[in-house]
Formats: structure tokens, sequence, C-alpha cells
């Protein structure tokens, strides 16, 4: 498992301990390989992170499950993937009832 595949399967990310839900893989160029870019707000401050395709291929699991080290422009960061829980808001019972 490599970041690149838990990138494409989260619904959200902590980043160095915030909560990012506007992340984006993007390619730069016809050809080149993907940017990761992230952004949250910090109280009123916005963040945003970019790391290069480089940077995401060497990113290092750490113990934490979906966390990983990533080294950036500012120096290293850790980051987590999350997924979301969906639920069903059917409120239709499965077997349908015959009528009478």
């Amino acid at each position: 498992m490599s970041l690149l595949d838990d990138l494409r399967s989260a619904d959200m990310l902590l980043v160095d301990g915030l909560h990012a839900w506007q992340f984006d893989l993007h390619e730069l160029a016809q050809g080149e390989q993907l940017q990761l870019s992230i952004e949250c707000m910090d109280g009123r401050t916005r963040r945003v992170w970019n790391f290069a395709a480089t940077a995401v291929a060497a990113a290092v699991a750490t113990a934490e499950a979906g966390g990983w080290r990533i080294q950036g422009a500012e120096g290293e960061h850790e980051l987590v993937c999350l997924g979301a829980i969906s639920a069903d808001n059917d409120d239709q019972d499965d077997d349908p009832q015959e009528a009478d």
C-alpha cells in the first residue's frame, strides 16, 4: 500500500493534526506526474500544503492506521487518510411484502 493508494480512497485528511477535507491530486502537465494540494482552515487562517509526486512516492507509513510521514518544502508533515462513514437513509424493508 502506498500513500497514493490511500489518498485515492480517502475522503478527508489530518495534516499535522488539522482536519482537511479539501485536497486534490492534479496533473501538472500532460504526461507529468501528480501533485498533491491540501488546504484547510486553522482558526481564521487558511493553510495550504503542496507536495510533489516524488514526495508522495517517498512518503513513509507510520504505526497509525492510514498514517504517513511526508517531506514538504517546510519540512516533515504527518498525514492521516480518513474515509467517510455513510449509511443508507432508506426506511423501506429489504423484503417486499405482498399485498393481501
